[in-house]
């Protein structure tokens, strides 16, 4: 047989990197993950009402906000999408009655550590001025559930700090392995500044010093007052850096700067180089005054980085309760630094986090811990007076919950059917006396504190006026067995599982 000629040169080498090209495509194609699709649309504000100093964290299939209350009580809102947080129940997750520290509570922050979630926070001192009391405190959860229950573990403060121990905006460090406290304080006589200090554990100090790290030397961290504070770590691509407001928060100015840690030991003022221009401030156009005290989380599937912050609607907005909580996504620069861009204006439809799967609550039921039924309002009857009951759960619109928060710690519970809200018959005190639905009057005998309890998601259900709770009447299981107020036994028939419901 004759030997077949060789094909010219040219033409077997264009053969081969056409081959070699096919092979790295095939390659590229099986092992290059497909890009998420976006979350479910959203838009700010996510919190409406006391949505300052927010922190925003995804855990285990669901989001979990919490921010400054102004009260003695901390609150979470949990939602397995972002967009629901703008309508999910606050629910008390910790209370404190304990004089020197029962008021005030501002900036809460939750960081897992060691299979425990500590909750960092400022609290002030009932009955004394705002705000020379305030005292940087640390909670501990029992187990890994970021809704707790919760114990108190002490209070952090430093011998230089001043007045008497003064630090607010805590947060946690990580680096070189270890633990370190930031905050916001002053030393000696200095303006507000941003401190450090080490931890022996989440709830220790290792030693009783803080180190300045950060004061507002430029022009822009001092319109109002010089502040710097609500310190926030970052990390990226083995970088660390530090958000940090800066300014009077009741200004409009009141924005953000970035620090980075430059150097080794993050207890010497020298490791930590400042940017000398705001990474994230006023947006007049869209309406965004203050933006501030931040916080960092990222998408379901890890692929995004987003911001959660504080800011005001108008340029006069104050340090209150009139700032909103807001997220949006932010990217990265070429040389590898945050890009945060603009605040986007209230009411911009954005696609949420990448990775949500869940469909976006709109309502709730309320399944009794005990009997596994549902609170239901009587054939869903839109009659004020109506009878509200246990019944099977099936679904129904009768059965379905909307849960608005008040503002004040407390919520409504508006039934989906009848737009009627849950209301103690008579404002009466007395055990026994009926729950039913009623037109909103808005007083006392219809807001109530959802209480979480140390049993997963299960709450009790408990009205503002009397302090009594919502009870199954004598732990029945049947269909139409009463739902009534009670004193709080701790039994499983005044427990109730929140279940997001579309």
């Amino acid at each position: 047989m004759p030997r077949m000629p060789h094909p010219p040169l040219r033409k077997r080498s264009k053969s081969l990197i056409l081959c070699v090209l096919a092979a790295l495509l095939a390659l590229v194609a099986t092992t290059q993950p497909a890009s998420a699709a976006d979350g479910r649309p959203y838009t700010n504000p996510l919190k409406s009402s006391k949505g300052a100093d927010p922190w925003l964290q995804y855990h285990d299939g669901n989001y979990y906000l919490i921010t400054t209350t102004f009260t003695g009580i901390l609150g979470i809102r949990k939602s397995p999408t972002l967009a629901g947080l703008a309508t999910a129940p606050n629910v008390q997750v910790y209370s404190d009655t304990t004089p020197t520290r029962n008021t005030n509570f501002w900036a809460p922050e939750m960081h897992l550590i060691n299979g425990h979630w500590y909750v960092y926070y400022s609290a002030g001192q009932a009955g004394v001025a705002c705000c020379d009391s305030q005292r940087t405190h640390v909670l501990e959860s029992a187990g890994t559930d970021p809704m707790g229950p919760y114990t108190y573990k002490g209070s952090l403060t430093g011998s230089n700090l001043t007045p008497g121990g003064w630090l607010i905006d805590a947060s946690v460090l990580r680096a070189n392995n270890k633990l370190y406290l930031l905050g916001s304080g002053f030393i000696n006589g200095s303006t507000q500044s941003l401190v450090i200090a080490p931890l022996s554990n989440p709830y220790t100090l290792a030693g009783d010093k803080f180190t300045i790290i950060s004061s507002p030397t430029l022009d822009w961290e001092r319109s109002g007052s010089p502040v710097n504070e609500g310190p926030e770590p970052l990390y990226h691509n083995g970088r660390t850096f530090l958000t940090y407001s800066a300014s009077f928060c009741g200004t409009p100015d009141y924005k953000l700067g970035q620090l980075e840690l430059t150097g080794s030991d993050p207890l010497n003022p020298a490791s930590w180089t400042k940017k000398q221009t705001p990474v994230f401030q006023r947006n007049d156009a869209g309406g965004v005054y203050g933006p501030g005290h931040n916080g960092f989380f990222t998408s379901p599937d890890g692929t995004e980085n987003w911001i959660v912050y504080h800011a005001n609607s108008a340029s006069n907005g104050g340090c209150g309760n009139g700032r909103t909580t807001r997220a949006q996504e932010f990217t990265w620069n070429a040389d590898g630094t945050p890009n945060f861009g603009m605040p986007v204006a209230l009411g911009t439809t954005l696609p949420g986090p990448s990775g949500e799967t869940a469909a976006t609550p709109t309502a709730y039921t309320l399944v009794n811990r005990n009997s596994g039924k549902c609170l239901d309002v009587n054939g869903g009857n839109s009659a004020d007076g109506t009878n509200i009951f246990q019944w099977t759960c099936t679904g129904g619109a009768s059965q379905k919950w909307k849960v608005e928060d008040l503002g004040n710690d407390t919520n409504r519970l508006v039934n989906v059917a009848t737009g009627k809200v849950m209301d103690t018959a008579a404002c009466s005190a007395a055990d026994g006396a009926d729950i039913r639905q009623w037109s909103w009057l808005n007083n006392n005998c219809q807001r109530y504190r959802l209480v979480h309890t140390a049993s997963g998601d299960h709450v009790r259900i408990v009205n503002e006026a009397t302090g009594k709770v919502a009870d199954v009447a004598n732990c029945g299981t049947a269909n139409g067995t009463d739902v009534r107020q009670w004193t709080w036994l701790n039994n499983n028939c005044q427990q109730w599982r929140l279940v997001p419901t579309t």
